[in-house]
């Protein structure tokens, strides 16, 4: 039985942020029409709440079948190391043999802000320009990379708790887009005429004040997966159109739902849809240029192997990869 591994370089070129953005949305509009199947994620805590080991398996019709095995452990910056650590199976969906096993960490990092862009492309207003990031991470760098391609940003906005690392990330930028970039040190400056939000924390406190969000904004939720962990406040949710990757999963890990359902500030009704459902016109996405709109990013097995499946046929084509015999 053969096998092709491929690396974290070989992904990274494989797969272009923009070739993911099309991907992604290809693979959340077969989950709408349910021609892909997946499981909620099975989490496994570690000793002394170190981290978690998650497995994320998925099927989708005519791309691929295979799981993602991910690690998420927060000490790991201490170490040199990234938070999110992953690798990627795909099998043959015939027969069940695993065919490819790949770095899962570059693809998660791609493929969560290529799902945001699609939001982001579908929730926004179409003459939204500036966009706010909290965070400094790599989904921060991601994202700003992601959303650039959906919209013309003028303005991009960095807000973090170290001022370094926003400066850091906010160089890199204006080395890269067509948009000046500017480093806030509070959340109500930085979201202050903002158009497009980005949340990419590890914070289990709301990271803005509800009254910071002006009227027509969209948000990208991307931070919490964990239900004891928010960085929106409920209020904000509340007066949001809200809409998740998937509902099953949402009512079980998203912290910026469970929690406001907690509160009482809202119930399981108050998510108007999926994504995916707004892409295939099942639900209407903004209503209005005035409303708020929220896309409630948990991250989806059928993503990563949508991408690892993309990866894999470019993989193919060009002889990428190492064959090893099991």
């Amino acid at each position: 039985m053969k096998i092709r591994i491929l690396k974290a370089d070989d992904v990274a070129r494989l797969l272009p942020m923009r070739d993911c953005i099309e991907v992604m949305e290809q693979a959340l509009a077969k989950f709408a029409r349910r021609e892909a199947v997946q499981p909620v994620r099975l989490t496994l805590h570690a000793p002394s709440d170190a981290g978690i080991l998650a497995l994320m398996p998925a099927q989708l019709t005519d791309i691929g079948l295979g799981y993602k095995a991910v690690s998420v452990f927060g000490g790991n910056t201490e170490r040199g190391l990234p938070t999110h650590l992953a690798t990627i199976a795909l099998h043959d969906p015939q027969t069940g043999a695993p065919i490819a096993l790949m770095d899962g960490t570059r693809i998660t990092e791609v493929r969560t802000a290529a799902v945001s862009a699609v939001a982001t492309r579908h929730l926004s207003r179409t003459d939204a320009h500036v966009l706010a990031i909290i965070g400094t991470g790599v989904q921060a760098r991601a994202h700003a990379r992601a959303i650039a391609c959906v919209r013309e940003l003028t303005e991009v906005r960095i807000c973090g708790r170290r001022r370094e690392a926003a400066e850091t990330l906010a160089a890199e930028l204006r080395d890269e887009l067509d948009a000046t970039v500017i480093v806030f040190d509070d959340a109500a400056g930085t979201l202050d005429g903002a158009d497009i939000i980005v949340t990419v924390t590890a914070s289990p406190t709301p990271v803005f004040d509800a009254a910071a969000v002006g009227s027509g904004a969209h948000i990208n939720a991307v931070g919490s997966a964990s239900p004891s962990a928010r960085e929106l406040p409920a209020a904000t949710v509340a007066s949001a159109r809200l809409f998740v990757d998937d509902r099953a999963a949402a009512l079980v890990e998203a912290g910026d739902i469970l929690m406001a359902i907690g509160d009482g500030m809202i119930d399981e009704g108050h998510i108007a849809g999926t994504l995916g459902e707004v892409i295939i016109g099942q639900v209407p996405g903004r209503t209005d240029d005035d409303q708020i709109t929220i896309f409630g990013s948990l991250g989806l097995g059928l993503e990563d192997v949508a991408a690892a499946a993309h990866v894999y046929a470019a993989a193919l084509a060009d002889g990428s990869g190492t064959i090893i015999e099991l």
